[in-house]
């Protein structure tokens, strides 16, 4: 079987694929490609890697697909015009908002604005209360109105969104199936359909940015399958979700808000499925692209994921919340592609634009004239000039250094000062979302290995990890598409969340039990129309809990089993332990359950992360030359440059060296010492 993996980026499109055989369970050699993306048509990008790769999509038995379509909708403000239809009296339910400030000091901060303008935010008559009480039905001839007053306004998706409609969805049930005889063309999301957990914002708010992008992902699904179809492919394609795992084209057409961080997720889920074959649990995941730079922490073989997600938030805007399962992910506008510029005081910043796909980079030479991350590498010599990703013929250093030139110059300083001092703040940038995921957590950089990958990560891992005493560096083969083989690593997956708060205390388990047993019984439900896609369901619970009194919770792994006295008693301890080590704070005030997680796997088979036998082999069979390096205040060396594909398992590098591969290069500094292991990894020890 050919298993295929296309991860869109803001700047390339990557396809992964090799060949699984099933009867000696062993895999060809993992091939790879990079072409750009095409951000007017985004599938182009896709068959042109299916073609760059010579595979005739016929051939092809697994076909995972992550993309950014979701995102960019939003970020670009291209998605449809939503109107909200909820209970009476909480229509400016997105304009209050939260009231917390992010940038507590600006007496100038505005809220973002909601997606939905208020006069697309109409009322109907119902009500259900919190214990899942209708205590007014639906009022359903009142949306006879609502429908014609949208469509005389152009609107072309509807989100519902009733209060407590978490507890029991009656009302958006009515509320769905009364605008399907309506109004049938247009696209309807409810919000119990995106999250059964409470807080009417951000359960709101989620219900109208699925709504809001579902024309447009609908439209790309159909597209990529119909050009997949076309070309010959009869398995359908599974699509990346933003919880770690893969789903069937309708679920993903039913509930576009889950794919928003699809490709970010596979690549920490493949970081995750790399370490566990090392005998690694303990591992921080740091993808660096085109555009941005996103991180995970992995503790217990396990990434952590998280419903309190919010879309362009940052230290001054507190963005939009998302209340859908994801991997709990720092991204930062800080890539290959950002733009380095001054402010009117003569600060130097990096990001968050980027030069993208279109024009890129100034070395490109497609037009370029803003200086960029990539172009401080080719200045410095950490990028090959002559074998630049996206330039054919070599990079336009000359232009590179023009432009650094020029923004040096208004600050008084050389061009390559310059370009140090941009690839300087890209680190710290990076340091500080390492920061955010590791050590603002209760997490100890020390205690896990640094995990780099895409086009930028090998370039700055050793000096990432530097800074914060982690003691090793993994960069995986093939670390440029790396994310795109993550996605070759998941299983079909669901999460089912449900509020339900209880006191620990005085609780009565068979309650416990049989909130537990409903989620297990909608996950064997949802799941029984894929038992042809993969093996045995697998369940897991967890929940989030907190001390009464708190307004916050944290989540907390629960075990199988009976729900008994003891089993409640070892729920408590396990919260304690977990809000002591996040907190260093325990308390013997009672402790409320507020939501059940339930996690649901299907698992996919796969074959084993493939090891290799060490080989005693001279390193210089791997050395393709030399070149000049500008290491900053380590100096400039003229470093030994190694052909990553030649390296073999045993063999060991002593730093400054630099192993060359499309698309990125693993760079290892003066006095580190790197070596490749079984996995081909190649490993750096920072001395941390």
């Amino acid at each position: 079987m050919i298993r295929v993996a296309t991860d869109i980026g803001g700047t390339f499109t990557d396809i992964v694929y090799y060949e699984h055989d099933e009867k000696t369970d062993t895999v060809s050699q993992v091939t790879n490609w990079k072409c750009d993306t095409v951000p007017e048509d985004l599938t182009a990008g896709v068959m042109t890697a299916i073609d760059g790769v010579n595979l005739r999509p016929k051939e092809i038995g697994f076909f995972a697909h992550g993309t950014t379509v979701v995102i960019n909708a939003i970020a670009e403000r291209k998605g449809a015009r939503t109107g909200l239809i909820t209970t009476a009296g909480f229509r400016d339910v997105l304009e209050i908002a939260r009231g917390n400030r992010p940038d507590l000091f600006n007496f100038r901060f505005r809220k973002p604005p909601p997606f939905v303008p208020r006069y697309l935010r109409l009322e109907v008559e119902e009500r259900t209360n919190h214990r899942g009480e209708v205590l007014r039905p639906l009022d359903v001839d009142a949306l006879a109105g609502l429908v014609a007053f949208f469509q005389d306004e152009g609107v072309e998706a509807l989100a519902v969104s009733f209060l407590h409609a978490y507890a029991n969805p009656a009302n958006e049930v009515a509320a769905l199936d009364a605008l399907a005889g309506l109004w049938p063309e247009v696209p309807v999301v409810a919000s119990h359909q995106t999250t059964r957990e409470w807080r009417e914002y951000e359960r709101t708010n989620t219900a109208v940015l699925s709504a809001y992008v579902s024309p447009v992902a609908d439209r790309y699904l159909s597209t990529l399958e119909s050009r997949l179809q076309a070309d010959g492919m009869n398995r359908p394609p599974y699509i990346m979700q933003s919880n770690g795992g893969v789903t069937t084209v309708p679920d993903a057409r039913a509930n576009p808000i889950a794919i928003l961080e699809s490709g970010p997720a596979s690549g920490v889920l493949g970081a995750a499925a790399l370490a566990q074959a090392m005998g690694r649990p303990n591992v921080i995941a740091l993808d660096i692209g085109g555009t941005t730079a996103k991180c995970s922490l992995i503790e217990g073989g396990k990434p952590a994921i998280t419903t309190d997600y919010h879309v362009e938030a940052d230290r001054e805007n507190p963005g939009y919340p998302i209340k859908t399962p994801v991997i709990d992910i720092v991204e930062i506008g800080t890539g290959g592609g950002s733009i380095a510029w001054i402010d009117e005081g003569g600060r130097l910043f990096v990001g968050p634009r980027s030069a993208g796909a279109n024009p890129g980079p100034v070395v490109y030479g497609r037009g370029g004239v803003e200086p960029t991350v990539t172009d401080a590498h080719v200045l410095t010599g950490r990028i090959d000039g002559g074998n630049v990703l996206g330039r054919e013929g070599g990079a336009d250093v000359e232009a590179a250094g023009r432009v650094y030139g020029e923004l040096g110059a208004q600050v008084g300083v050389s061009a390559d000062e310059m370009a140090h001092g941009v690839l300087r703040i890209a680190d710290v940038n990076m340091e500080n979302a390492l920061k955010l995921v590791s050590i603002n957590r209760g997490h100890d950089p020390r205690d896990f290995a640094l995990v780099v990958y895409g086009g930028g990560g090998p370039l700055h891992g050793a000096t990432l990890a530097t800074a914060l005493n982690v003691p090793e560096v993994i960069i995986p083969a093939n670390a440029a598409v790396f994310s795109a083989w993550g996605m070759l690593q998941t299983d079909l997956r669901r999460d089912y969340i449900q509020t339900g708060t209880a006191r620990l205390d005085d609780a009565d388990p068979q309650h416990l039990q049989g909130a537990i047993e409903a989620l297990e019984d909608e996950a064997r439900h949802g799941f029984s129309t894929d038992a042809a896609n993969g093996g045995g369901l697998v369940l897991e619970r967890a929940a989030d809990m907190r001390y009464r009194g708190q307004e916050h919770t944290v989540k907390v792994s629960l075990p199988g089993g009976p729900v008994d006295e003891a089993a409640i008693a070892e729920w408590i301890e396990r919260f304690r332990d977990v809000h002591d080590r996040l907190y260093r704070i325990r308390l013997e005030v009672p402790a409320e359950l507020v939501n059940f997680h339930l996690t649901a796997y299907r698992i996919i088979a796969k074959p084993p992360i493939a090891q290799r036998t060490t080989k005693t082999a001279p390193l210089d069979e791997a050395r393709i030359g030399r070149r000049r390096i500008d290491f900053g205040e380590a100096g400039v060396h003229e470093t030994p440059v190694y052909e990553r594909a030649r390296l073999r398992p045993g063999m060991a590098l002593e730093g400054p060296a630099i192993a060359e591969e499309r698309g990125t290069g693993a760079l290892i500094w003066p006095g580190q010492r790197a070596e490749v292991d079984g996995f081909d990894n190649v490993i750096i020890r920072t001395g941390g």
